[in-house]
């Protein structure tokens, strides 16, 4: 492959970025981990709780938590996977405020999130916005143990 790929992650429990790490080593890509500027606690993340920091980020769309550090050389790729967990069947809201930092015109995003059980929903519906210019593909779940054959092959199959 001749274009210059990163695989861009954010992981509230690890999960992601477990499947990140696998697809980065598939896809011969640079790591990059998306970490919020305020750390997320447990008591942050408990969906069942409608004033958790999460519940109140992914109830309001124009939410945007601030990330801890930016890539400096983003220009330098071509194609970024962005992996995240599923939250409330979308990307969580830190995915918008990651596309939107940088200029993504003309560059390839292929989404790739975890679930303990629903897929990718309306994830591209609403990641589209933050990106304009970009290409946006489907994306894809990578959830446990999908294997290392399994992602060379998909990453093949995107004829990047």
């Amino acid at each position: 492959m001749s274009k210059k790929i990163l695989v861009a992650y954010f992981s509230a429990s690890g999960v992601t970025a477990k499947a990140a790490w696998k697809l980065a080593e598939a896809a011969g890509a640079d790591l990059f981990e998306i970490r919020p500027e305020v750390p997320y606690t447990s008591a942050d993340l408990n969906w069942m709780d409608k004033k958790s920091r999460s519940s109140v980020e992914m109830n309001d769309p124009s939410s945007r938590p601030a990330i801890a550090e930016r890539l400096p050389d983003m220009e330098k790729y071509d194609v970024i996977f962005v992996g995240f967990p599923i939250w409330w069947y979308v990307a969580p809201t830190i995915i918008n405020t990651f596309l939107e930092s940088y200029d993504f015109s003309g560059k390839t995003i292929i989404p790739f999130a975890t679930s303990g059980g629903s897929g990718l929903g309306r994830t591209n519906d609403k990641l589209k916005p933050s990106c304009p210019g970009a290409i946006l593909l489907n994306g894809r779940m990578l959830n446990g143990g999908i294997s290392e054959d399994a992602l060379k092959k998909w990453v093949e199959e995107l004829n990047l």
